[in-house]
């Protein structure tokens, strides 16, 4: 597996499609983030942007490799283990810049409520940040390995089922993402942290079965 993901990440790196997600992301920090605004809400607008970006990264890896290569890995180490490591390397990328979102928010906000009246531990919020934003990234990971091959194989399809997924996903308060996000704005009024622990706890289950749906699947279409 150590081998593939670095043959996944190496595919990645050097096909420069990563370039697009990682530009979402970052146009999503640029618009959202301000000098001295409460540290929990900017959490909250920083995180649900991984939802797209994860979605889309794990589209670009599961569909990064030509087939006849794809094949060549697919019988050296099983198709179930190489689309596996597709989505692997789609999460590491994304677990990235989750990190560097955070940390750009613990750098330039106000530890503060948005009255500025009550003061937020910068530890405990980046923590819960951090959290929140693995919710986010396993959500828009589920969401690529069901919307894209071998789940659909049209693009005409899974394009437009991704990005769909992952607005509705966002919005819908039963959503674990929604949970997440809706915590660290709410918290962000009273200047309270609010752990994600649920929502991590059941977007891990969904991401799981999901990634395990379609490497089955790449098995038998592969």
């Amino acid at each position: 597996m150590i081998a593939l993901l670095r043959y996944q990440t190496a595919l990645l790196i050097g096909s420069h499609r990563w370039l697009p997600p990682v530009i979402l992301y970052a146009t999503w920090l640029a618009i959202g983030i301000r000098i001295g605004d409460p540290i929990l809400g900017t959490f909250g607008w920083t995180v649900g942007g991984l939802v797209p970006a994860a979605a889309w990264l794990t589209r670009v890896c599961v569909t990064n490799e030509p087939p006849a290569a794809r094949n060549c890995a697919a019988a050296a180490a099983g198709p179930g283990r190489v689309h596996l490591a597709c989505v692997l390397t789609a999460a590491g990328t994304a677990l990235l810049l989750a990190l560097i979102g955070t940390a750009v928010v613990v750098l330039l906000s106000d530890p503060h409520s948005n009255n500025h009246y009550v003061a937020v531990s910068i530890l405990p919020a980046a923590f819960a940040g951090l959290l929140a934003a693995l919710v986010c990234l396993l959500m828009g990971i589920a969401i690529g390995a069901l919307s894209n091959w071998p789940v659909l194989r049209s693009t005409g399809w899974s394009i437009p089922a991704g990005l769909v997924a992952a607005l509705l996903l966002l919005v819908l308060s039963a959503s674990p993402a929604n949970a997440a996000v809706s915590g660290l704005v709410t918290g962000s009024v009273h200047g309270t942290i609010s752990t994600p622990w649920l929502p991590l706890a059941a977007t891990a289950l969904i991401a799981t079965a999901a990634v395990a749906a379609a490497c089955a699947l790449s098995s038998r279409r592969g």
